[in-house]
């Protein structure tokens, strides 16, 4: 249920193979799997040892890579990309992988993340020549590279590289090899995994089950590793790392059947509802959870509170998730469209309504609705995360600050925008502790404490905390 973004931040998914010959379709399938992490545009470039070639457009995996469009894709190496276009950042030429001709050969690219730094390096390479052809930050890094004086491959991506400051999970392709690199926060997951003898790189590993690729391990914060004809080689671009995993791919953006640093996304979900009903008590009939990233909080609650958890709420399979939809009437139209009350389950019931996050607040407020309008005499909502009160700069999809509802607002304000009879958000503490974590947390908690494991620019604050 998050709002929608602007600029050129966004939330995307990334998939690679390097060794078999069926490179574009393993890539297809890993694609789909993630395409839950953007549904706006999708591209996949094969490498078959001599030239790259690529196909993308703007749509979803089904409906871009058709079986004519799937004949043009041969090769023994693929990465592809699936992503969601942020106001102002839309459009054909943006969508990714991006890929590049020179005389000194050709280059691919595919990123999840956002570069906090990237308006500067921006205004630096055009001074001294650059021409953009996109919108999105992810061109910086081939610029870089270019303009690197190193003369092999490997120093040239290292060197631009270590200019870069945000999150960002990179897949490099060029003719002859396939470089994986994770920012030195290791903000965005990113795992390695083997299929035979090939190797697989995909955002989330519910990737490798779909294609029957095994979980090798999480590629680490600032390294790089380089996959060719010569194997894997495993090789760093930054030396001082903190490991600062971001929080909303538990909480949120995740699949459940994923792991993430050996932390199932489901049983962490579930946890956290377990922690929700420890710290919230509330006397009700039935719980429920806001289908589909809600749901294992739900059933961590109901479990914990001994309340029966019903499905309350169903959700309509063929509208997507409303945090993709790029404006907020088309968001507001497709919360109508995507999810309906059971009457049978909740007429005369005390209802307790778990979700994941607020972040306007109009989708609660519209979900709360439909639940008293189907018959609920109580519905109280429960939220499996902290208030989010400032903007997230590395990519996850959150607003301006004074967009976000709990920036300005009381608990007890939203309550009653919201229309609910209660409200509680999950502790800070309780959310850290649902994954196993004591002490100091590894992971990024910007959104929720304005804490951020990176300098943020000046330009790119000024972007946020005010309105465009």
């Amino acid at each position: 249920m998050l709002a929608e973004i602007k600029g050129l931040n966004e939330e995307c998914g990334i998939f690679g193979v390097w060794g078999h010959k069926d490179a574009a379709q393993l890539t297809y399938y890993g694609l789909h799997s993630l395409q839950h992490r953007g549904q706006e545009g999708t591209g996949i470039v094969v490498s078959d040892g001599k030239q790259l070639t690529g196909v993308k457009g703007e749509g979803l995996v089904t409906e871009i890579f058709t079986a004519e469009a799937m004949k043009q894709l041969n090769g023994h190496a693929a990465i592809g990309h699936v992503r969601y276009a942020t106001a102002g950042g839309g459009g054909y030429e943006n969508v990714q992988p991006l890929l590049f001709h020179s005389q000194s050969g050709s280059l691919a690219l595919a990123h999840n993340g956002n570069l906090v730094n990237a308006n500067s390096l921006k205004h630096q390479l055009e001074s001294q020549g650059s021409i953009f052809q996109t919108s999105s930050d992810t061109e910086v890094l081939a610029h870089l590279i270019r303009r690197s004086g190193y003369k092999e491959m490997r120093d040239q991506v290292k060197n631009a590289l270590s200019m870069l400051k945000g999150a960002y999970a990179y897949l490099i392709m060029t003719e002859t090899e396939l470089m994986v690199a994770l920012d030195p926060h290791g903000l965005r997951p990113l795992s390695l995994g083997c299929l035979g003898e090939a190797y697989v790189i995909a955002s989330e590993t519910c990737a490798f089950d779909v294609i029957g690729a095994e979980y090798t391990r999480d590629i680490m914060p600032g390294e790089l590793l380089i996959i060719n004809e010569k194997g894997l080689t495993s090789d760093r671009f930054a030396l001082s790392t903190t490991k600062s995993m971001c929080m909303m791919e538990y909480v949120y953006f995740s699949r459940p059947d994923s792991n993430i640093h050996g932390i199932n996304v489901h049983t962490a979900r579930k946890n956290m509802g377990k922690r929700l009903a420890f710290e919230a008590p509330i006397e009700a009939d039935v719980v429920t959870g806001v289908p589909d990233s809600s749901i294992s909080a739900a059933i961590g609650y109901a479990e914990a509170a001994g309340i029966p958890y019903e499905m309350g709420l169903i959700k309509n399979r063929y509208v997507g998730r409303t945090f993709i939809q790029p404006s907020q009437s088309l968001r507001e139209q497709g919360v109508k469209m995507k999810l309906s009350a059971v009457r049978g389950v909740v007429e005369g019931k005390r209802v307790i309504m778990v979700d994941d996050s607020i972040v306007r607040g109009t989708t609660s407020r519209r979900i709360v609705s439909l639940l008293k309008e189907a018959g609920a005499t109580e519905v109280h909502v429960v939220i499996s995360s902290p208030p989010i009160t400032n903007p997230c700069f590395y990519g996850i999809d959150t607003s301006t600050k004074e967009e976000l509802i709990a920036s300005d607002k009381s608990v007890e304000e939203i309550r009653q925008l919201i229309g609910a009879d209660s409200l509680t958000f999950l502790s800070l503490e309780g959310m850290v502790k649902a994954l196993g974590q004591d002490g100091e947390p590894k992971f990024c908690l910007g959104c929720f404490t304005g804490n951020y494991p990176t300098e943020i620019y000046p330009d790119t604050l000024q972007y946020y905390y005010q309105r465009g």
